[in-house]
This record gives structure tokens, C-alpha cells and sequence, in this order.
């Protein structure tokens, strides 16, 4: 647990205050630092990170509602079936009726002289009667559905392409946040890239130093469950593997793409996005959190890493970087949620 020892330290690391030539079109006759051209680089990211979950989120809503279409394609065609039987049958019935005459075989029967003919043809009646008046209300309630369901499926369809453009324009968004983000660090020299590297680890670990000072870990002492366990074997087992926006595994992953995979492999499926991992899991207190549990990061629930115990945490941090293991209150902590409660 060398590596966790270390998550955990608590000496604090000042952070110089070099001047570098900013990248970023600095305010003239004025250079910024690394610092800044680092906080700025982290702004970009956590914006491609919030629209990466808004991305998520309509492909989400995409998925159901082309599951919902197809479900009622398969209504309206077994509809259109039925319906077509039924005007089968109805045509049939006019055509009997057409070559009678006009009049019902039964009507003719109850005309015979014979008794027991004329109660046969009266029993018939009232049965062809009924199925006719069935039939005709079958009838009318199969056209009522297939309007329905077509009604259903043009929704769905605008949904569907509501969403679309939704994704288009966070895909864009995301494009170019990490486009800006990769273009400034593009123009740095190998020795301000390790800086920039450096300072980030360096901002992380004061986070996590002031994070642990306060005290909080006294109070963990929660236990995984089976499935939490195999949810921290899962996402463990993806150290090493690229962030990639939008991706869900096997090769690469997004934040909340390896917390959802993570807990599936586990046997529980949970929404696919921090945000509604964040509001639809059920909250728990940070002095109460377990191995497997998932800790949202930013007011706006943007990014999340999965709890393993001893102060760390494991996730896909952003572009550029790897699955990983860090400290658990190196980024801003804004709540605990459980998969399995």
C-alpha cells in the first residue's frame, strides 16, 4: 500500500511562481505563469468534461428512444396485421350477405314453416349479430391503436432528432475545449511540459494534504461488499488505459464510463453520467463510504472516481492522461453516492 501511503502524505508543496511566455494571448507586455496557463488548461478540460456529460446524456435518451421506436414499429405492424384479418373477415361477410340476396342465411330460416328450423335460424341470428357488433368494435379498436402508436413513434422520432443535434453540438463543444487545451500545451517546451505535469501533481496533492489534515479518514471505516469489490477489481484492472470522451471500454474510458462499466461488471447497473449517478443514487455521509462507493467531484457533478479505501480513489482523470489512482479529496468533493445500498 506504498502507493496509497503516498496519496495520503501530508507534506504540503509550495507551487513556484516561474513566468513563462503564455500560450494563451497573455494581456500585452504582460507574461503569465505556468500556474495560470495550468489553471487555464484545467478550466478547458473541466468544460470538455461537462459537455462530455451532456453528450453522454443524449446518447442515453438516443438509445431508449430507438429502442421505444422499433418496440412500436413491431406494435403498428402486428396492428396492421390484425387489422388486415379483420377486413378480411368483414369483407367476407358482405359478400355471403351480397349473394343472398341481401338477406342473412339465418334471416331465411327463420322464415322456413318448420319449428324447430325457425329456432335454429333465430339462435344463429343472435350469434352472427354479436360476432358481427365484436368484430366491428375489434375493428375500431385496432385502427385506434395503430393511431396511437403512430402518434408514439413520430414523437419518439423527434426526440430522436432533438437529441441528435443535442450530441452535435456537445461533440463540438468538446472538440474544440480540448482542441484550445491541447493547442496551449502544444507550445510549451519539453522541459515547461514536465513543469506543467508537475505542478498539476503538486496542486492535486495539496488538495489531498488539506483533505486529510482536516481528520476525515479517522471516521471511514467502511467495508466493501462483494459487489463493490468486484466494482474495484473491475475498474482497478483498467489502470493504464487512455481517457477517451464518450468511451465505455473495453480499450479506453471517460470518467463515468469506467464508474457505470465498473459496477455492471459488478452485477448492477447504474446511469451512465456523473450528473444522474449523482442524482439518482442513493447520497451517502463521507465518514459512512465504503470500497466501491462513487465520489462526485465540482458543483456541477462533472467528474466522478470510484472510492477504494485508505484515502484514494481511482478514475479516468481527462484527455491526455490515463486511468489512474489518486487521493480522494484532491479535486473538490461534492458528495458520496452508493450503487449498492
Amino acid at each position: 500500500m506504498a502507493g496509497m501511503a503516498l496519496i495520503c502524505a501530508v507534506a504540503v508543496l509550495t507551487t513556484p511562481g516561474t513566468a513563462f511566455a503564455s500560450p494563451a494571448e497573455p494581456t500585452p507586455g504582460k507574461a503569465r505563469s505556468l500556474e495560470d496557463v495550468r489553471k487555464e488548461i484545467d478550466r478547458l478540460y473541466h468544460e470538455a468534461g461537462v459537455a462530455t456529460d451532456a453528450y453522454n446524456a443524449a446518447e442515453e435518451k438516443s438509445k431508449k428512444q430507438s429502442e421505444q421506436i422499433v418496440k412500436l414499429a413491431r406494435s403498428i405492424t402486428k396492428g396492421q396485421q390484425k387489422l388486415d384479418k379483420l377486413k378480411s373477415r368483414a369483407g367476407a361477410a358482405a359478400r355471403a350477405q351480397y349473394r343472398s340476396g341481401g338477406m342473412p342465411s339465418e334471416a331465411q330460416l327463420m322464415l322456413s314453416d318448420d319449428p324447430q328450423d325457425f329456432l335454429d335460424g333465430a339462435g344463429r341470428m343472435r350469434q352472427g349479430a354479436k360476432a358481427t357488433k365484436g368484430m366491428l368494435t375489434e375493428l375500431g379498436r385496432t385502427q385506434e391503436d395503430l393511431r396511437i402508436y403512430a402518434k408514439d413513434a413520430t414523437a419518439q422520432w423527434k426526440k430522436l432528432e432533438a437529441n441528435r443535434k443535442a450530441k452535435a453540438a456537445s461533440k463540438k463543444k468538446i472538440k474544440k475545449k480540448i482542441e484550445a487545451a491541447e493547442d496551449m500545451e502544444s507550445k510549451l517546451e519539453k522541459k515547461e511540459l514536465e513543469r506543467l505535469r508537475k505542478l498539476e501533481e503538486e496542486a492535486a496533492l495539496k488538495k489531498q494534504t488539506a483533505w486529510v489534515s482536516s481528520g476525515v479518514l479517522k471516521d471511514i471505516k467502511g467495508k466493501a461488499t462483494g459487489k463493490g469489490k468486484k466494482a474495484v477489481e473491475f475498474a482497478t484492472a483498467q489502470i493504464g488505459k487512455p481517457y477517451v470522451w464518450g468511451a465505455e471500454g473495453p480499450s479506453s474510458y471517460d470518467c463515468s464510463g469506467l464508474t457505470s462499466q465498473a459496477w455492471a461488471a459488478a452485477g448492477r447497473g447504474i446511469p451512465r453520467t456523473s450528473q444522474e449517478q449523482w442524482k439518482q443514487l442513493p447520497h451517502i455521509d463521507i465518514k459512512n463510504m465504503r470500497p466501491g462507493d462513487l465520489i462526485i467531484y465540482h458543483q456541477d457533478a462533472s467528474h466522478v472516481g470510484m472510492y477504494l479505501g485508505d484515502g484514494a480513489i481511482v478514475h479516468a482523470p481527462r484527455p491526455g492522461r490515463d486511468v489512474t489512482i489518486t487521493g480522494a479529496g484532491s479535486m473538490q468533493i461534492l458528495g458520496v453516492v452508493r450503487p449498492d445500498k
